[in-house]
């Protein structure tokens, strides 16, 4: 079992004092700045990363089947997902590479890996418009797609592109290739490189134009440019850089990268990343030194075009078993405040509710502690990003305009030792939500001490607790939202 105990008897620090009303706004996010991924993999029904066993060990093999997603009957999803409004709900996955658009199932065509129906559509349009988000997906083309020449052929995007408008489907946006940087692995035709990926941007954009102007192209969606927290090994079969300088350019209204700091076990092995590193500022910063190469990418090819992070989740590969527990809650949080204050527009975790690094346990239809987290940041956090003006180690503190309060600031203080508890000074009003649980590695959260749990359907209040602003006390181990609505910051006037 994934347990550790936190330590009695905590110590002090010294005391971080803050001034909310001087922050200065640094970037601006999208409103869906928080969003999530739903596999193409989930809703057609395919092989998915198989779950761990109850012991945290490998299973069997690195798959299992999954029966196809029933968005319409999906009551308790849909008021989750609603729960996360407004966001973007991704659908692709390197299965979305392969997959048939048809009236029905059955048997998919020759080059083509499985059949996404209309049906299914149209359900994931109707569960979008329930959820408050808008759908990001992308294109077949693999084999399947291609003429004798390896040229893309746009019928199945095409097809799709059509019945999405006749049902109303709320298209944001088209990321055409999942991780086009895999080659094959992806599914994409062998000997797969820049210049192919160059000419089907093209093509699909013409496409786009076409059949739904207005949709943004994203891309280039690749990963592994970057050596993650354990495997130095270079970039994986193509780099970005690559994929963006072939001819004719690949032209992005969005740049967007996948960013997982580490690879799970059922890839790594031994070689993953444990639960020991969960609050180590170096895991953390991963982050940092990735957006880096990532931005430098964006100005060169896509200057003035806002950043998405359209995967985003603890390891790749479904995630390791502490996914789903606290202990990921200092990731999954501090990467949101690093990257918004860095100039992401939006980050997409992987997944909702399908695998351990899921918001949403798939199976009991339970939230995970990252969702609790996901929750007091739409809650709280609003779109404008300000500076604390602080890069303390293990008190990471990040702040944003508070939603909805003129003036108002919320803060997010992540106590990143284990046994000690630290302590922030503010002024004025503050109302503070403390996220911790009785083990490092348990699989539900508490906030200000009490554990959080769906009663029945329904979502428990999230009250905070008024604090007194001159010693602000961080339990060990803990990550805490605080609400200042008198802050009056010129720079949060609505």
């Amino acid at each position: 079992m994934l347990l550790a105990a936190l330590p009695e008897g905590a110590k002090a620090d010294a005391t971080l004092a803050l001034r909310p009303s001087t922050f200065v706004h640094v970037a601006t996010t999208d409103r869906r700045f928080l969003s999530y991924n739903l596999e193409m993999a989930e809703l057609v029904g395919a092989r998915f990363w198989a779950p761990y066993r109850d012991d945290g060990s490998m299973p069997a093999e690195r798959f299992a089947a999954r029966k196809p997603l029933d968005l319409k009957h999906a009551k308790r999803l849909r008021l989750l997902a609603h729960a996360l409004g407004p966001a973007y709900v991704r659908v692709s996955g390197t299965w979305a590479n392969n997959v048939w658009f048809a009236d029905s199932g059955g048997a998919a065509p020759p080059g083509f890996s499985g059949v996404l129906t209309r049906g299914q559509w149209a359900n994931l349009a109707a569960f979008a418009r329930a959820s408050d988000a808008r759908i990001v997906t992308s294109f077949a083309a693999g084999k399947g797609t291609r003429d004798a020449a390896g040229a893309w052929q746009p019928k199945v995007a095409r097809s799709l592109l059509r019945f999405s408008r006749k049902i109303g489907a709320d298209i944001a946006a088209i990321e055409p290739i999942n991780e086009a940087n895999f080659g094959e692995e992806a599914g994409l035709p062998v000997g797969y490189g820049p210049e192919r990926f160059a000419a089907d941007i093209s093509a699909m954009r013409e496409l786009v134009a076409r059949e739904a102007p207005g949709i943004r192209i994203v891309g280039p969606s690749a990963t592994g440019d970057v050596p993650n927290f354990l495997n130095d090994r270079g970039p994986y079969k193509i780099t970005s850089e690559a994929l963006l300088s072939a001819e004719p350019r690949a032209r992005f209204d969005i740049y967007s990268y996948h960013l997982y700091s580490a690879a799970s076990k059922r890839c790594a092995g031994s070689h993953a990343a444990t639960v020991d590193v969960a609050t180590s500022p170096r895991w953390l910063a991963v982050a940092d030194k990735v957006h880096a190469v990532n931005i430098g990418l964006r100005d060169r090819f896509a200057p003035g075009s806002p950043i998405w992070l359209t995967e985003i989740g603890q390891a790749a590969c479904g995630g390791d078993p502490w996914a789903a527990t606290f202990a990921d809650v200092f990731r999954f949080t501090d990467n949101a405040g690093r990257l918004a204050r860095a100039g992401a527009s939006a980050i997409f975790h992987n997944t909702l509710a399908a695998s351990d690094y899921a918001l949403i346990d798939g199976t009991t239809g339970e939230p995970r502690p990252n969702f609790w987290a996901a929750l007091l940041w739409k809650r709280l956090m609003g779109e404008r990003v300000l500076d604390t003006g602080s890069r303390e180690g293990e008190l990471p503190t990040y702040a944003h305009c508070l939603r909805g309060t003129n003036g108002g600031v919320a803060i997010v203080a992540i106590n990143l030792k284990r046994d000690s508890t630290q302590s922030l000074a503010l002024a004025g009003r503050v109302v503070g939500y403390t996220l911790d649980a009785e083990t490092f590695a348990s699989p539900t959260v508490r906030l200000n001490q009490k554990t959080l749990r769906l009663s029945g359907d329904k979502l428990p209040s999230l009250k905070g607790i008024d604090l007194r602003p001159e010693r602000i006390e961080l339990p060990p181990a803990s990550v805490t939202f605080l609400a200042l609505p008198n802050a009056s910051n010129a720079n949060c006037r609505i």
